[in-house]
């Protein structure tokens, strides 16, 4: 539906001719594909985000509030999204307003002596990090990789990545906040709230991180963040990471103050010991279960692939048939990646000490053959920048994750093998990849520089090929029960896809709730209702705000 012409003409006022469009070509551009779901969804590639009434790329923090106070007198539904990693960014109902925030890309200011950064939704972590390593600090990149939002994943979302173990997830590294609230209200957080400056997200003005993020963020769904101040963390390198190679094996040779290893284990209760003993031990910079996420039989032909320029992915079955390869990845079935990094040469000595007697005393070793120059060079880079995350759609053109397991290190080693092998079974069906079952990736490390690992098994697909998406989605019901029997909970699998349903429209009441009642803390949902009926009253956002009423 159309904007009426007078709703339209007062946005245009706001934001200038140049900066909306309600051209459906334009909307159109501003869609997502949702392939996995074509099942339920009728016409095969009728599988798409809905599409908006508008879209609108606003300049400064009073053009939001004058767009969500227009909004609130028409009840149109609005959508705020920065970089679009995912369908969670864009609008799950019809005729919502998308807010485009890629104008607002200022990295207002950079404090070296209390190490954070102010930015707006449009900076990515590629710009900031490279601007803040000439100041010898680093910035935490989430795992969906350095040309995501900063601002987005500590505001909205997850926030996870390889240098949880040293620089905390992103929502722990949020501090002051500016949030234009769904009534069109701004709300100035922490320290910012009695204007003392950014430092702080918990006081000693307002904290509301719990009310403004939510479970795991509120994807947009809850007004609009404009500015906020993200911590940064030590960086002992230089100021210009200097980057070698060609497409796709770009690699980055630093100083002896830095070592890239992969390191394996005989058994999963070794894997989850050896990550207690890092904890405990305070080493490491950056750790990450990475590039398991081509699969566990696909995995170092993958790599040898990307660190050779020469090779493409239609050499992947000659070098799997490689004995060589065979041998290293029968070696490399239960990994991590582990990144040390020294603030002095005394500080990297010790480390290598300290993790050396970790691997003795679990039975682990290095992966000699990820140790070639080429490869640890092109390791160092990758999981330093996660600039390759286009990676991530390499096979089919689609992915997701599924099962998800987050807790402890022994929650998710003790149940991996089995959620590997009922994955695998689904491989051999023909619908989705065929990678041995364990695509298992993420961090080895959560809040506190330890404390958690979490499992998310990648899931790739052909979002071309009919068969192969609703092959896919068959799959991802069969993890859901599979998950709820194993007491695991909802999966991964239905979190990023729960706002969708036969209609286009949002998921049924019935359903979503299921999926809610089914978590291990339903009142979480419970609450967000509650915030949503105090601070949303208009109900502007969309459906991904996850909520389960009392009733």
């Amino acid at each position: 539906m159309a904007l009426p012409a007078n709703v339209y003409k007062d946005l245009e006022d706001i934001v200038g001719s140049r900066n909306i469009s309600g051209d459906p070509a334009v909307l159109d551009s501003y869609r997502y594909s949702l392939a996995h779901t074509a099942i339920h969804l009728g016409p095969f590639f009728d599988t798409f985000t809905p599409r908006g009434a508008c879209v609108l790329l606003p300049g400064s923090t009073e053009e939001v509030r004058a767009i969500v106070e227009l909004c609130n007198k028409h009840k149109i539904k609005f959508k705020a999204s920065s970089t679009f990693w995912s369908a969670q960014g864009f609008p799950s109902e019809d005729d919502t307003i998308q807010l485009d925030m890629r104008r607002m890309d200022r990295i207002l200011d950079i404090d070296k002596k209390n190490m954070f950064a102010v930015i707006e939704p449009g900076v990515i972590g590629a710009t900031l990090q490279a601007e803040v390593m000439k100041v010898g600090l680093n910035t935490h990149i989430p795992g969906s990789g350095c040309s995501c939002s900063t601002l987005a994943s500590a505001t909205s979302y997850f926030g996870s990545g390889p240098s949880n173990l040293y620089g905390g997830w992103h929502y722990d590294n949020l501090l002051g906040l500016e949030w234009v609230m769904p009534t069109g209200e701004i709300l100035r957080t922490g320290s910012l709230g009695q204007g003392c400056g950014w430092f702080c997200g918990e006081g000693p003005g307002p904290s509301m991180k719990g009310v403004a993020r939510g479970f795991l963020g509120s994807k947009g769904s809850m007004g609009v963040y404009t500015k906020c101040a993200i911590k940064l963390f030590a960086w002992p390198g230089p100021e210009c990471l200097p980057v070698e190679g060609t497409i796709p094996a770009y690699r980055t040779p630093l100083p002896d103050n830095f070592k890239a290893y992969t390191v394996a284990f005989p058994s999963w209760k070794a894997w989850a010991d050896a990550a207690y003993a890092i904890w405990d031990a305070g080493i490491g910079y950056l750790a990450h279960r990475q590039f398991n996420m081509f699969g566990r039989d696909l995995k170092f032909a993958m790599v040898k692939i990307l660190t050779d320029p020469t090779k493409t992915l239609s050499d992947l079955e000659e070098l799997l048939a490689d004995p060589e390869v065979q041998e290293i990845t029968e070696q490399s079935k239960r990994e991590f990646q582990i990144i040390l990094v020294g603030m002095t040469k005394r500080d990297i000595e010790w480390q290598k000490k300290a993790f050396d007697e970790i691997l003795e005393r679990t039975g682990g070793w290095k992966v000699e053959a990820m140790d070639e120059p080429h490869i640890h060079d092109w390791v160092l880079l990758y999981m330093i920048r996660l600039g390759h995350k286009n990676l991530n759609l390499v096979f089919g053109g689609g992915y997701d994750g599924c099962f998800g397991l987050l807790g402890a290190a022994d929650y998710g080693a003790s149940n991996a093998e089995e959620a590997a092998l009922f994955k695998k079974k689904w491989e051999k069906r023909g619908a989705i990849v065929d990678a041995g079952g364990d695509c298992m990736m993420g961090p080895i490390g959560g809040q506190g520089g330890g404390g958690t690992c979490l499992w998310e098994n990648f899931t790739c697909f052909d979002s071309a090929d009919r068969e192969s998406t609703e092959g896919t989605f068959e799959f991802f019901d069969a993890c859901t029960r599979f998950g709820l029997e194993k007491g695991w909970g909802v999966g991964m699998e239905k979190w990023n896809a729960v706002a969708r349903g036969p209609d286009g429209k949002t998921t049924s009441k019935k359903k979503r709730d299921t999926i809610h009642l089914g978590s291990p803390q339903p009142s979480v949902f419970r609450y967000q209702h509650r915030v949503r009926e105090a601070f949303n009253p208009n109900d502007l956002g969309d459906a991904y705000y996850e909520t389960l009423d009392d009733t």
